[in-house]
């Protein structure tokens, strides 16, 4: 979690996802010995020079201007989301952050979640942890209140619960989206040593999580489509939305629905019908 080592294996993946023929630019010749853009080329694109990206590269450089971050970031094609991963890990706040304490989940989300009767809705908080959930979400995805509350998180869900395979047939998306998010936590909280300790349980415990850690993909998804596999049900595809918390940016109610009339939405009342009491 080191913040230095994140930037560095960062920019390392992202020039390794280019090559000079996608954007346009000529080689330095002789024999490629690396995947991608070499730093001359990456340095090249960004209009700095060559001993500057490379300090930038090892996190060795200091007072790096947001000017130089957005030329690299565009040199390196990075979308919003991983844009604003590399300010977070280029640019730390100079302030020193206490711990954060634990995440409070107020009467007024605990009533929206169960407003929301007839679709699946959850909240999850930093690191993925699940804080909250209605009938619907506990019926599709998991029975939350029977989980340790330390075991009440996505990212162990995914990976340590051999279930997730059968409820995501997609399950190699529903990963990578995942190990996305956790990375996008690791920008914004790279001091969060409860951060730490899951992504260091979660290597040791998954290869393939260690697998889709090592490719630093940065994505924060807001809305999409997802499939799961219900026992009773079959298959639903439903279209998700992620809305941020008014009062914590760091929690987030996911809902899911279906287009009215279609297999999907009769398949949600079927399942409220099965949570009723």
């Amino acid at each position: 979690m080191d913040r230095a080592q994140q930037l560095s294996e960062f920019l390392k993946t992202r020039r390794a996802h280019l090559r000079p023929d996608d954007i346009g630019v000529g080689g330095f010749g002789g024999r490629r010995r690396v995947a991608g853009l070499r730093r001359e080329e990456l340095a090249l694109l960004a209009g700095v020079s060559v001993d500057y990206y490379t300090r930038l590269e090892q996190g060795r450089a200091r007072n790096v201007s947001s000017d130089i971050i957005d030329a690299v970031s565009r040199a390196l094609r990075l979308d919003a989301d991983e844009r604003a991963h590399l300010h977070n890990l280029a640019r730390p706040s100079r302030t020193r952050r206490r711990p954060a304490p634990p995440q409070q989940v107020g009467p007024e989300m605990r009533q929206v979640l169960q407003a929301l009767d007839s679709v699946p809705a959850y909240l999850v908080g930093r690191r993925l942890d699940i804080l909250a959930w209605n009938d619907l979400a506990r019926a599709l995805i998991a029975d939350f209140p029977a989980l340790p509350p330390a075991e009440r998180n996505m990212a162990r869900l995914v990976f340590l619960d051999e279930s997730a395979k059968d409820l995501y047939p997609d399950w190699e998306g529903k990963a990578r989206d995942t190990v996305s998010t956790l990375r996008v936590d690791a920008g914004r909280h790279p001091d969060d040593p409860q951060l730490a300790a899951l992504v260091g349980e979660l290597s040791l415990a998954s290869e393939d999580f260690g697998r889709l850690w090592a490719d630093h993909t940065v994505r924060g998804r807001t809305r999409g489509r997802k499939r799961f596999s219900h026992p009773r049900l079959g298959e639903l595809a439903l279209d998700y939305v992620a809305m941020r918390a008014p009062d914590d940016p760091d929690m987030t109610m996911m809902i899911y629905s279906a287009p009215p009339g279609s297999d999907a939405a009769d398949n949600l009342r079927l399942l409220a019908g099965l949570t009723a009491p």
